[in-house]
C-alpha cells in the first residue's frame, strides 16, 4: 500500500467544521448536517465565532479552543479567511482538510495567487487537503458524508472520483433510486494538493471498492496518471468520462475548476494506454460502473439473452453483437431442457423468449440456471422481470372485474413460486454476470429486490446490453500484454549532433535526409539513400542503389515537395536520373541537394508521427497513410515513452487494421518492425526535447516490411 494521504483523510476519528451554524440554508450547515445525521460515529467539533452550540453540539470560537487537534477540518468560509484558518489548524496539529470554499484559481490571476499562498501555508504545516472549490467526500464504510445531500443507503462497491462536485452530491438521490451505491466518492475540485490521480490510486488500494468511475475535465500529470492506472486496471476495472476535448468543454472546465484539457483523440489514446474504458455519459459512469463493481468478471464473450418480449430480446442481441460479443445458438440439449418452461411456439434457441407469460420463476431463476449450468454462455442479459409494478399498472383496468381481489392478493399470488434469493445468487454461484432490463423502477418489488442484492437493473434493453459490452471490454483489458515501464533508450550522439547543427543555423526544421538519419539512429526502418549535389552524383548513386530509382529535392526550406514538382519516381536509367536532377533544380528555382534511393514497392501506406501537447507531453501517432490520411483520420495515439506492447496495440486499434494482415495476396505486415518504428518516435521525443514534431508519411509496406519513405522533423523555436 502507498503512503497516499487519503487513507487517513477518508477515515478521521474527529472532524471540525468551519462555516457551519444553525441556519440550515447556509451551505456550511448543510455539510455539517450530513456529517451529524448520516451515521458518522466520530467526534464532531463545530467552530463558530458567536454561537455556543451548533446543531445541538458544543461550539468553539477558535481553533485554539478546541479540546484536541481534529483529524480533519471541513472548511466552508469566505475565501479570504481560508489561509489564516489553515495556518491556525497547522499550528494546532491538524494534518488533513477538505476546503469546500470556491474563489481560487478558477476565478483568474488574483485567485491563482491566493491558491499558491494556500498551498505554501499547507505545505509549511504538512497539511494535505482536498479542494478548494469542491463538494466533499463520502466514505460509506464509516457512514461519513461531507456533501450537502442526505446519504442513507447501505455501503456499496463503486468508487467514484470527480472533478465536478455535483456528481457526488446532487446525484445521491438519483443513484439511490437505481440501487447504485458508492464505496467511496471524492470531489477533488481545483486539485491544489490532492488530485484525481491520488483519488484513483487510493480507490485502487481500497478493498471495499471493486470498480472505479472517473469524471475528468483534464489531467495535470499524465505520466503519473498512466503509471497509477496501469497498476490498477489489470485487477480492478476503471471507466472514465472525459469532457474537455471540445473547445466548449475545455473552456467550461477551465472556468469550473481550472482544469487543463487536451484534444479528445489524445485522451482516447491515454485511456487505452492506461487500460481505462472510456464512456460517453455520466449515466454510463454510474450504471456501467455499478455493473463492473457488482458482477463477476466475464470469462468469454458468449451472451445468453432471456426475455418475455421479442423486441427487447432482439435489441439486446443487436447491441451485444455490435459490441463484439457472440449470441450463440443453444445446443439441442439445452433447448430441450428449456422447452417445458415456455409456450410451444416460444423461441428458445437464444434469445429465449417466454412471450406473454406470468411465470416469473421460469424467467428469473429456472431458465437462467439451466443456461448457466450448460457452460454454453459467459454472461446473461435478461428483460421483463416484474411483479408488483406490473400489477399496479394493470389494476385500474381490471378492478371492476376482480371481484374483491386486491392488488396485494394479486402480488402475493404472483410471488408464490418465486425464488428470488436463488436468482440473485446465480452470478456469484456460477461466476457468470447477469444484468437485467426493466421498464419498471423500484416501485416494482422485483426491481427493488435485485438492486438491493447487487444485480444491476437498467431502464432499457439497450443500456443493459451496453453494460454487458463494457464488461467484455474489461475482459479484453485483463487479457492485454503486460505493460511494464518503458525501457530507457540511450541518447544518440549522432542524432543530437544533427539537431544541434540545425539549431545553430537557425533552422525550424530538418531536411528529409537528416530526419531519416535521426529515425534510423533509434532503429526505425528507412530507405537506403544518398544525398547528392549534382546530376553526375545522382546517376552514380542510382547505379549503386538500383532501379527503378526515386529522386527528390532535399531542403529544410521545402516541406511539400510533391505539390511543387520536386519528386521524380520510377527512374529507369542513369540518364533518367541525371535529367530528373536538372528538372528538379529548375522546379525549385534554386540549387538544392537531392536524395536518391531505389524505389520502394508497396501498395499499403501508413502514417506515423509525434507531436507535443501542452500539459500532456509528446504523443506518438500511428494510422493509415498516403493521400487519404486527413480524409480517413484512422489514427490512434499514445503518450511517450511507449512500450512495445503499446505499439502493438496501436496497430490493432485502427478501423482499417485488417490491411496489416494477409490482404489481396500480400503477406501480413511485420508488426514487430512497425512497433520498432513507433518506439523510435517515442525515443526521439524523450531524448531530444528540441524536436517539436515528427511526420512520417507514407510508410510503405514492402512485402511484409515497413519502410519510411518520407519524413519531416520540426524543431522548437
Amino acid at each position: 500500500m502507498t503512503t497516499n494521504p487519503l487513507h487517513k483523510l477518508m477515515n478521521p476519528a474527529s472532524i471540525a467544521t468551519f462555516g457551519a451554524g444553525n441556519n440550515f440554508l447556509k451551505m456550511g450547515t448543510m455539510h455539517a448536517l450530513s456529517i451529524t445525521k448520516d451515521g458518522y460515529a466520530g467526534k464532531f467539533y463545530p467552530v463558530h465565532p458567536k454561537d455556543a452550540t451548533v446543531l445541538g453540539h458544543k461550539a468553539y470560537r477558535t481553533v485554539e479552543e478546541l479540546p484536541e487537534a481534529p483529524d480533519l477540518a471541513l472548511i466552508v468560509i469566505p475565501s479570504e479567511h481560508v489561509i489564516a484558518t489553515i495556518d491556525s489548524l497547522g499550528k494546532r496539529g491538524t494534518r488533513y482538510a477538505i476546503i469546500i470554499t470556491a474563489g481560487f484559481k478558477e476565478t483568474g490571476e488574483s485567485g491563482r495567487s491566493m491558491e499558491r499562498e494556500l498551498i505554501e501555508t499547507a505545505e509549511r504545516h504538512g497539511i494535505r487537503f482536498i479542494g478548494p472549490n469542491c463538494m466533499g467526500i463520502v466514505n460509506t464504510a464509516i457512514s461519513l458524508n461531507t456533501t450537502v445531500m442526505e446519504l442513507r443507503d447501505k455501503p456499496g462497491h463503486l468508487g467514484f472520483a470527480s472533478q465536478s462536485g455535483t456528481y457526488i452530491t446532487q446525484s445521491l438521490k438519483y443513484l439511490g433510486k437505481r440501487g447504485i451505491r458508492f464505496s467511496k466518492a471524492l470531489s477533488v475540485g481545483n486539485e491544489a494538493d490532492i488530485s484525481i490521480i491520488d483519488a484513483l490510486e487510493y480507490l485502487g488500494e481500497d478493498e471495499q471498492t471493486k470498480a472505479i468511475s472517473l469524471y475528468i475535465e483534464g489531467i495535470r500529470d499524465v505520466p503519473r496518471f498512466l503509471d497509477v492506472a496501469r497498476r490498477i486496471t489489470p485487477h480492478k476495472p476503471v471507466i472514465a468520462q472525459y469532457v474537455g476535448g471540445s473547445k466548449a468543454g475545455a473552456r467550461s472546465g477551465k472556468s469550473h475548476t481550472g482544469a487543463m484539457a487536451g484534444p479528445d483523440h489524445i485522451y482516447d489514446g491515454i485511456f487505452r494506454q492506461a487500460g481505462i474504458i472510456r464512456v460517453d455519459s455520466i449515466e454510463d459512469l454510474y450504471g456501467q460502473g455499478w455493473a463492473l463493481a457488482t458482477q463477476p468478471f466475464l470469462r468469454g464473450r458468449r451472451v445468453g439473452v432471456i426475455t418475455n418480449s421479442g423486441g427487447p430480446g432482439t435489441a439486446m442481441s443487436h447491441v451485444c453483437e455490435g459490441g463484439g460479443m457472440e449470441i450463440p445458438v443453444f445446443s439441442e440439449k439445452l433447448q430441450e431442457s428449456i422447452r417445458p418452461m415456455v409456450l410451444p411456439h416460444a423461441p428458445r434457441g437464444n434469445p429465449v423468449d417466454i412471450t406473454f407469460s406470468f411465470d416469473m420463476n421460469a424467467l428469473t431463476t429456472e431458465i437462467p440456471l439451466l443456461v448457466m449450468e450448460s457452460g454454453e454462455i459467459d454472461g446473461i442479459v435478461l428483460h421483463g422481470a416484474m411483479n408488483s409494478g406490473f400489477v399496479k399498472a394493470l389494476y385500474p383496468h381490471i378492478a371492476d372485474l376482480a371481484q374483491g381481489v386486491t392488488i396485494e392478493d394479486m402480488v402475493n399470488e404472483l410471488n408464490a413460486n418465486l425464488n428470488l434469493s436463488r436468482s440473485a445468487g446465480l452470478p456469484r454461484e456460477y461466476g457468470i454476470p447477469m444484468l437485467l432490463s426493466s421498464f419498471l423502477d423500484r416501485d416494482d418489488n422485483l426491481t427493488e429486490f435485485y438492486e438491493d442484492n447487487d444485480i444491476p437493473v437498467f431502464d432499457s434493453p439497450e443500456k443493459t446490453a451496453r453494460a454487458m459490452v463494457t464488461l467484455n471490454r474489461y475482459r479484453l483489458v485483463r487479457q492485454r500484454e503486460a505493460h511494464g515501464a518503458p525501457p530507457p533508450v540511450r541518447r544518440s550522439a549522432d542524432a543530437a549532433s544533427i539537431i544541434e547543427r540545425a539549431r545553430k543555423a537557425g533552422r525550424a526544421a530538418l531536411d528529409e535526409h537528416e530526419a531519416k538519419l535521426i529515425l534510423a539512429a533509434y532503429g526505425a526502418p528507412i530507405t537506403e539513400e544518398r544525398l547528392v549535389a549534382s546530376a553526375d552524383e545522382a546517376a552514380a548513386a542510382a547505379e549503386a542503389l538500383g532501379y527503378p530509382a526515386v529522386l527528390k529535392a532535399c531542403s529544410s526550406e521545402i516541406l511539400h515537395k510533391t505539390e511543387k514538382g520536386l519528386v521524380r519516381l520510377g527512374l529507369a536509367s542513369a540518364a533518367d536520373v541525371s535529367a530528373a536532377f536538372e528538372d528538379v533544380q529548375k522546379a525549385a528555382g534554386t540549387r538544392v541537394p537531392a536524395i536518391v534511393y531505389r524505389m520502394v514497392k508497396g501498395s499499403r501506406e501508413l502514417v506515423a508521427g509525434m507531436t507535443r501537447h501542452e500539459g500532456i507531453g509528446p504523443c506518438v501517432m500511428f494510422g493509415l497513410g498516403g493521400i487519404y490520411t486527413e480524409l480517413l483520420r484512422d489514427v490512434t495515439f499514445r503518450v511517450a515513452p511507449i512500450t512495445a506492447a503499446d505499439a502493438r496495440e496501436m496497430t490493432r486499434e485502427l478501423r482499417g487494421s485488417g490491411i496489416l494482415g494477409e490482404f489481396r495476396g500480400m503477406p501480413a505486415a511485420d508488426i514487430d518492425e512497425i512497433a520498432r518504428l513507433l518506439l523510435a518516435l517515442g525515443a526521439v521525443a524523450q531524448n531530444h526535447p528540441e524536436v517539436r514534431e515528427i511526420d512520417i508519411n507514407p510508410i510503405l509496406i514492402s512485402g511484409a516490411h515497413p519502410v519510411a519513405v518520407d519524413a519531416l522533423i520540426a524543431l522548437e523555436a
